[in-house]
């Protein structure tokens, strides 16, 4: 069996005088989508943030690639393997183009700026971006700017993408366009996410977030719209949403 590419055990973080977990346990392995669930503070966020050195850890441990994470400089370096998406897109594009908001992560691990560019130029092409790259990113549509920000962290190669609330406030067509496109990504990734249906289409597994600890979250696998999959019945457990809801996990078919 292959090393867990995260690993964290009885971890707590938070912010000065507003502690937010404090008991996390979670492994992530090679080629999963993990799915993080809970209420609006519950802490998925600060969960995320934590994990990429952003904010504090006050206590237990966090390996990455299977080395400790104790300072900013293991940070840096994970960081340059994990990308996080944010859930504001404005907080990732602050450059005066999109090309160069793409290009500003290869910038930074040391690419020249003529191959940042290129690099740049070749991650938008992927994701059918390039006729976005001379605008102003805080000129883009809402769903644009998603997507445009999720490729600057794909710019930089990362082996997991964890990704805060990637669907909210996005419209039908934005939607449906960021799932294909996340679809085709092979990177392993962690979801925050409050999108059930969303939720319901992409994780491989997921965990509850609830009381600043995590434990694994209750899925009751139904039929999912007319998606064909091998449905799996997980459990049960109190929904963070309120006892109407239900999580929906689906595992598809193999081909």
């Amino acid at each position: 069996m292959s090393e867990a590419l995260f690993h964290l055990h009885g971890m707590a973080a938070g912010y000065p005088g507003h502690p937010v977990l404090r008991a996390v346990d979670l492994t992530l392995a090679q080629g999963e989508r993990l799915a993080l669930l809970g209420d609006n503070g519950a802490g998925k966020s600060t969960l995320l943030l934590a994990m990429t050195g952003f904010v504090p850890i006050t206590s237990g441990t966090l390996t990455a690639f299977g080395r400790a994470c104790r300072n900013e400089a293991d940070f840096r370096a994970l960081r340059a393997r994990a990308g996080l998406v944010f859930q504001d897109s404005d907080d990732q594009l602050f450059s005066p183009t999109v090309l160069e908001d793409v290009a500003f992560g290869p910038r930074n691990l040391g690419q020249p700026r003529r191959a940042a560019l290129e690099t740049a130029a070749a991650t938008l092409a992927s994701l059918g971006l390039s006729d976005l790259a001379d605008r102003i990113s805080q000129t883009l549509s809402g769903g644009q700017k998603r997507l445009v920000a999720l490729a600057t962290v794909l710019a930089m190669k990362p082996e997991v993408l964890l990704l805060d609330e990637p669907t909210t406030g996005l419209d039908a067509l934005a939607h449906a366009r960021l799932c294909t496109v996340l679809e085709s990504l092979p990177q392993t990734m962690i979801i925050a996410s409050h999108d059930m249906d969303f939720v319901a289409r992409f994780a491989t597994r997921a965990i509850l977030l609830k009381d600043g600890t995590s434990r694994a979250a209750t899925i009751h696998v139904h039929e999912f719209r007319q998606r064909q999959a091998h449905l799996h019945v997980r459990g049960e457990t109190d929904s963070p949403f309120g006892h109407s809801h239900r999580y929906e996990l689906i595992s598809p078919k193999p081909e």
